[in-house]
This record gives C-alpha cells, structure tokens and sequence, in this order.
C-alpha cells in the first residue's frame, strides 16, 4: 500500500461507519470489483425486482410518457 493511501485510510477510520461504507464503495467500484456491494433496503429492492419483470415483458415508458416527464423538468 502506497503512503498515500495509508493516510487516506487512517483519515477514513475517523468517519461514521456509513461513510466508510461510502468510500469503500466507490473504491470497489473504481478497481473493477463492484458486484454486490450496494446494500438495498426491502423497498428498494423490491422495486428493483419490478423493474426487472418490467423490462423482461418489454413494459417500458411510451415517448409520450417521456416526453411528459422532460416537459414537466424542463430537461
């Protein structure tokens, strides 16, 4: 381990548990080993779940149905 990353280590020991959980995600993420490190709550994935049968029977938005949620936000 560099000293750099030592410090930046020894630094995040200081943070809240959740922090931590943070950083240690974004650096999975960055090296390529990001599978299964995001935590989801009971809701969150049960929507993901739905989202997924969504997909799989081709249920997605129409372009009018887009285009009212850009109009909306103005994007």
């Amino acid at each position: 381990m560099t000293e750099l990353l030592d410090r930046a280590v020894q630094t995040a020991r200081a943070l809240s548990s959740e922090m931590q959980d943070e950083i240690a995600r974004m650096v999975l993420a960055y090296a390529g080993r990001d599978d299964a490190v995001i935590a989801l709550t009971p809701d969150e994935e049960a929507d993901l779940i739905e989202a997924q049968a969504e997909r799989a029977r081709g249920d997605f938005a129409t372009e009018a149905e887009v285009e009212a949620v850009l109009s909306k936000y103005r994007l």
